[in-house]
C-alpha cells in the first residue's frame, strides 16, 4: 500500500471548496436579471469550485478531488437538514422576520437537491476529463485539458441544476436562455482566470512537491480513500 503523502495547503484548498459550495448555494435562491439576460446569484462564486477542482486534480490527482467533493457534499448536506431543522421548530411569539425565515429558506431543499446531483456529476466529470488528458498529454497543453474538462464538467452540471431547481416555475424560453447563460458564463470565467489558474497551480506544485499523474488511479466516485 502506498503512504499517502501529508501536502501543506490541500485543507485549505478542501475548506475553500466547502465555503464555495454553500455560499453560492445560498446565492442560487434568487434569480436575477440583467435585460434578456437570466441568472442566479450563484453564478457569482460557483465557477471557482470548479477552478478549485481544476487545481487539486492538477497538483494532486483524482482521488484528493474525489475527496473533496465529497467533503462539499457532506457539509452541504448538514447546511440544508439544519436550515430544514430551524424551520421546522417552534417560533417565539411574535419575533421578527419568521415568515421571512421560512419563506426564503423553505425553498433551499430544491435548490440543494439540484446543486447536490449537479454538483456531484458535474466535478467528478470535470475531474475525471482533466486526470484523464493530463496522462495522455503526458502534462503538456495543461490550457486545452483545463478549458475540455470544464466546458463538459459544467455543461452537465447548468443543464441538470436548472432543469432541477427551477422547471416549471419560468417559461420554457427563460429556461434556455437560464441554461445558455449558465454555461457561457461560468467558461467565460474559467477562460479568463486561465493566468491566475497556472500561476497558483505551478505555485503549489512547486510548494508541495507534488505533479501528480492518474497512471494507475481507481476512478470510482464512490470512494474517499486516497490509498486506492
Amino acid at each position: 500500500m502506498t503512504k499517502t503523502k501529508n501536502y501543506r495547503y490541500y485543507d485549505l484548498a478542501v475548506a475553500a471548496s466547502v465555503a464555495t459550495l454553500i455560499i453560492s448555494n445560498l446565492g442560487a435562491m434568487k434569480l436575477v436579471a440583467f435585460g434578456p439576460i437570466i441568472a442566479d446569484g450563484g453564478a457569482i462564486l460557483f465557477p471557482l469550485a470548479y477552478i478549485l477542482g481544476d487545481v487539486m486534480t492538477e497538483v494532486y490527482g483524482y482521488k484528493h478531488t474525489r475527496r473533496a467533493i465529497w467533503v462539499s457534499f457532506t457539509w452541504l448536506l448538514l447546511m440544508i437538514a439544519t436550515l430544514s431543522l430551524v424551520q421546522r421548530m417552534p417560533a417565539v411569539e411574535g419575533a421578527p422576520n419568521v415568515a421571512e425565515f421560512n419563506t426564503v429558506f423553505g425553498f433551499v431543499p430544491r435548490i440543494v437537491a439540484a446543486s447536490l446531483l449537479a454538483y456531484l456529476v458535474g466535478e467528478f466529470i470535470n475531474s475525471f476529463v482533466l486526470a484523464k488528458m493530463k496522462v495522455r498529454t503526458k502534462g503538456k497543453r495543461m490550457w486545452q485539458r483545463l478549458i475540455a474538462s470544464t466546458l463538459l464538467g459544467e455543461a452537465v452540471d447548468t443543464i441538470i441544476f436548472c432543469m432541477v431547481a427551477f422547471y416549471g416555475l419560468i417559461t420554457g424560453a427563460q429556461m434556455v436562455n437560464y441554461i445558455l447563460v449558465g454555461i457561457g458564463f461560468k467558461i467565460a470565467v474559467e477562460t479568463l482566470m486561465l493566468p491566475v489558474t497556472y500561476r497558483v497551480i505551478h505555485w503549489l506544485k512547486r510548494k508541495e512537491n507534488e505533479d501528480h499523474f492518474d497512471e494507475t488511479t481507481n476512478f470510482t466516485p464512490l470512494s474517499v480513500n486516497l490509498d486506492d
